[in-house]
């Protein structure tokens, strides 16, 4: 028996207001702000996500550098052929994320970025034939 259904992630940032509307440009759904310091994003399809402004934050390292690692990541389908990540791509690149890694091995089926506050992020490539 579970001891607690699953919530919410949270993510530190800078500007939760902020945050939340790129990742509502991304996945979809309306930031509402709970209070002055914390905003929760209910996107269709994803969990909970809720930010939290943490006036001290530094943006995670990625790959990870000394004591700052990058902590967390999002893992998000952009569609099962890379010209669907190809546009997923340019998109998140307007809405103000930056590239960190392009698949250096054929193998790899995504994409690391860093969101604005710099957290890391991928967009990934999942075969039309995954379950």
């Amino acid at each position: 028996m579970a001891v607690a259904r699953f919530r919410s992630v949270v993510i530190d940032c800078p500007d939760p207001l902020a945050l939340a509307e790129f990742y509502a440009a991304v996945l979809g759904g309306t930031p509402e702000a709970q209070a002055e310091d914390w905003v929760v994003l209910r996107a269709p399809g994803v969990p909970r996500l809720s930010f939290n402004r943490e006036p001290d934050f530094r943006p995670p390292a990625w790959p990870r550098e000394g004591d700052n690692a990058q902590q967390f990541h999002l893992d998000l389908d952009a569609g099962p052929t890379w010209a669907e990540v190809d546009a997923a791509e340019r998109r998140v690149l307007a809405l103000g994320a930056r590239l960190l890694r392009r698949e250096q091995d054929p193998e790899d089926d995504f994409r690391v970025y860093a969101d604005p506050a710099g957290h890391p992020f991928c967009l990934c490539r999942i075969p039309a034939d995954a379950p």
